[in-house]
């Protein structure tokens, strides 16, 4: 829950909000939302920021559903189908607090199709955009770093750790390519594996954060779910810690 809250209130960073502070009131004096229609100025900026609010909410789960549902697409299926859920979350949502908001002020509720362009032009706006953006991204995003745990393992891995697990004297480097066994101290294998992050979850456990898939629990125990389907216990020991991260 944590973690949604905080991918939800990164959207509203400082200069988000003040380019809103500024544009939102020009956009209110300058235009009225529908053509044959005068609403007051309080009444159109009222209207701005709720599109405003609505197209940051929708931006945000539309996004979460083509990550997760949509990943592997080719970039063109993910731009028709994200067209779709833009419009099929956006413009019943304004038409909506557009029917709200103007029969409060004693106004003509507008019809469906009247708010249908809003919806096309945000989501043309936001396919353009995401576009532009994920080919900074491509010409920008360095190659992925190994840890230095990595000169452990056979000099072709290049492949994803995804958690350590001690044995005696011995830690199992679960990755992406298989399963490594080292001679080493837990808290050693664990120093080695910087710069990537993770946590321990058990004093046998430590695992990368980005392996961690989800969270399980049976039979009143907690478990971390990884990207290979691993199950790693959560003790009661490392519990509160995890909470607090807002890993579990």
């Amino acid at each position: 829950m944590s973690r949604k809250l905080t991918s939800i209130l990164a959207e509203f960073t400082p200069s988000r909000a003040l380019a809103a502070m500024v544009f939102l009131p020009l956009l209110a004096f300058a235009f009225q939302p529908f053509p044959n229609m005068f609403l007051s100025f309080p009444m159109r900026f009222l209207f701005w920021v709720g599109v405003t609010a609505l197209a940051l909410c929708v931006t945000w789960i539309a996004r979460r559903l083509t990550q997760k549902y949509l990943s592997e697409a080719h970039f063109s299926s993910r731009d028709v189908i994200l067209v779709l859920v833009v419009l099929a979350l956006f413009v019943p949502s304004l038409w909506l607090m557009s029917w709200l908001l103007l029969k409060a002020g004693g106004q003509q509720a507008p019809g469906l199709l009247s708010v249908v362009p809003y919806g096309a032009l945000f989501a043309t706006g936001l396919v353009l955009v995401r576009g532009h953006m994920q080919g900074e991204m491509l010409e920008q995003e360095p190659e992925p770093s190994l840890p230095r745990l990595a000169k452990r393992l056979p000099d072709t891995f290049s492949g994803q750790v995804y958690r350590l697990t001690v044995r005696d004297h011995f830690v199992d480097v679960v990755t992406s390519q298989g399963v490594f066994t080292i001679r080493s101290r837990f808290t050693d294998a664990i120093d080695e594996m910087e710069p990537i992050t993770g946590h321990c979850t058990h004093r046998s456990h430590w695992v990368t954060d980005d392996a961690i898939a989800g969270v399980e629990k049976t039979d009143g125990k907690t478990f971390l779910r990884l990207k290979n389907d691993d199950l790693v216990p959560v003790s009661r020991k490392y519990k509160p810690m995890l909470e607090q991260h807002g890993v579990i």
